[in-house]
């Protein structure tokens, strides 16, 4: 029987990309998952492609009262991940500093609301997802540098603070979501060989591998206060 058979799971930001990935691999592990996002659309379409089981949530992670309200509704889960984040990029001196605080606001608080709020089973895990840029800064990009690290640091704390639920952090590369829609087919196509060359792994990141690093924390007793890298190498070339 498999370790996840009949646990209870949350995916937040579920409804797209790494979290839809994560959410599809612990669901075939047996999992009762629930994916949870603002827009019921997206929700919807997720919940139709993952198809089985998996329930969907309504949630908002800048929300303090609504994430209450639905912790001490829900109870108890085995474990959660935290895919969840709206962030912009640019310059420190470019970048509003209206966006700077939302960017913040949506991927390191919402994460700290989700740890401070939710109800995790003893023995348990909660996994949050942060960013290569923390151990490569970009000059483009200081930002989200700067929030992947201070994911990382919460993680490990809450690690501490939180014991025996354990707590870690997967922290991507470039990886291909639907955050690159924007591109045209062509420009996204090139984008992706242009970043491909230039990483040892020689390929472009995909959801479901960032999604396998998820499921190891997730299954794994002794995982607790660690940081997985899945990048391509991209923090050392």
């Amino acid at each position: 029987m498999s370790k996840l058979e009949g646990k209870k799971v949350l995916v937040v930001g579920g409804s797209s990309g790494i979290g839809e990935a994560a959410a599809q691999a612990l669901a075939a592990l047996g999992a009762q998952v629930t994916i949870a996002s603002r827009d019921p659309a997206k929700l919807a379409a997720a919940a139709a492609r993952l198809g089985g089981t998996v329930r969907t949530a309504i949630l908002d992670t800048s929300n303090d009262a609504g994430l209450e309200a639905f912790f001490a509704a829900q109870g108890e889960y085995d474990h959660i991940v935290v895919s969840a984040a709206q962030t912009s990029s640019g310059p420190v001196r470019q970048l509003p500093l209206v966006d700077a605080y939302a960017s913040m606001n949506s991927k390191f608080w919402g994460a700290y609301r989700v740890a401070r709020a939710a109800r995790i089973a003893e023995g348990g895990s909660l996994t949050l997802v942060s960013g290569f840029l923390s151990t490569r800064p970009s000059k483009t990009s200081v930002l989200q540098g700067a929030i992947n690290a201070a994911l990382e640091s919460l993680a490990r704390g809450l690690a501490l603070e939180l014991s025996p639920v354990r707590v870690n952090t997967v922290s991507p590369g470039m990886i291909a979501t639907p955050l690159w829609s924007g591109l045209s087919e062509e420009a996204r196509t090139s984008r992706f060989e242009a970043i491909a060359a230039r990483l040892p792994a020689q390929r472009m990141g995909q959801p479901e591998d960032v999604a396998n690093a998820i499921v190891y924390l997730v299954t794994t007793p002794y995982a607790t206060g660690s940081t997985v890298l899945v990048d391509g190498g991209g923090a050392i070339a």
